[in-house]
């Protein structure tokens, strides 16, 4: 910006005209990177999420076919084939999603339908509409009153001692208050 003098030029007392600084915004502002710095991030960030831990979101009306992975917390309200790998994020199937697939996370909260294996690194939760047909691996499990479920669950302990021997302490104090879940 204030190197745009051309080495040749001769210098004289009178400023360039093209060269002359306004405060007019350049015509092509929209192109420029000036442009898109000067909306802020935090009014495009969804509510409830912090920098570090952003979410995404499958709309209902999106379909999807094959293999999800990343690096951040997903939220699906839409259909997915196929294979979900979030390993160190949380996974929240929405109400409206129709999940046919193996997941692969640290958490995952299920209020939709899922037809499919479920390993997580944390925890499992299948609230009270969720529905759930498939194998859980965890080293947590919550399933609400009124939640449909058929598979079998082993609870994985190499996880519980990865976090801390008082672990089973914390989720029993964290359940206690709530009378229509079943903690195993």
């Amino acid at each position: 910006m204030w190197g745009n003098k051309k080495p040749d030029a001769p210098q004289t007392g009178q400023p360039d005209p093209k060269n002359f600084q306004t405060n007019q915004p350049p015509k092509n502002a929209s192109a420029t990177w000036e442009g898109t710095t000067a909306m802020s991030t935090d009014a495009m960030r969804p509510l409830g999420s912090t920098a570090d831990r952003s979410t995404a979101r499958l709309g209902a009306s999106l379909h999807v076919k094959g293999e999800i992975s990343g690096n951040e917390d997903l939220l699906i309200d839409g259909s997915v084939e196929g294979l979900i790998q979030l390993d160190e994020r949380k996974l929240t199937v929405g109400a409206t999603a129709k999940v046919t697939a193996d997941i692969i996370a640290r958490e995952v909260v299920v209020y939709g339908s899922v037809k499919g294996n479920l390993r997580a690194k944390d925890r499992i939760e299948i609230k009270k509409d969720g529905s759930v047909n498939g194998d859980l691996t965890t080293a947590r499990i919550m399933i609400e009153d009124g939640a449909y479920f058929k598979g079998s669950i082993e609870i994985d302990k190499s996880a519980e001692k990865e976090s801390g021997s008082n672990a089973f302490a914390r989720s029993s104090s964290a359940n206690a208050g709530a009378p229509a879940t079943k903690t195993i």
